[in-house]
């Protein structure tokens, strides 16, 4: 159940697979919490250096933390495409894979793409990652690219 704490933010209460207290919030601003996660993920953990730019400053963000920590991320904004928002940076820190949080931050960023009134999604999903995103409804496109050296592919999904 999704509780809205104004029009552009929300929050949703549940449980881990664990039985720890989970929230899952969409933001309209990057917090501390965010930019770590995506700095532990992407920069440390994978070895990216071009982690924030200026996406950062009008994306809309989701933040899941369990039991108050922050576990996973991701955003989205408009693409080019008409009808069309982009998600990327979609992070689980180490500690908490395995549980399906990906997933939770998948379909809450979805659902908040469909609210705002999007079409379709689409997302740069590095190659390692395409069948958990397949699992979700995404179809690649176009031929594979390099990005900072780690191969990507562009995938979309009607929503």
């Amino acid at each position: 159940m999704l509780k809205y704490i104004d029009q552009n933010h929300f929050y949703k209460y549940t449980y881990s697979a664990k039985g720890l207290p989970m929230i899952i919030q969409i933001l309209d601003h990057i917090t501390e919490e965010i930019k770590q996660i995506r700095v532990d993920v992407f920069m440390k953990e994978q070895g990216f250096e071009d982690e924030f730019d200026e996406i950062d400053e009008t994306a809309k963000f989701v933040l899941l933390s369990i039991d108050g920590k922050a576990a996973g991320t991701c955003r989205y904004f408009p693409s080019d495409t008409v009808g069309d928002a982009h998600i990327g940076r979609m992070a689980v820190r180490k500690l908490y894979r395995g549980q399906h949080l990906g997933t939770k931050i998948m379909m809450a960023a979805e659902n908040g793409i469909r609210r705002d009134g999007f079409k379709t999604c689409s997302l740069s999903a590095q190659v390692q990652a395409k069948p958990f995103y397949e699992s979700l409804g995404y179809k690649a496109e176009g031929e594979e690219y390099l990005d900072e050296g780690c191969p990507h592919v562009m995938m979309r999904k009607v929503l």
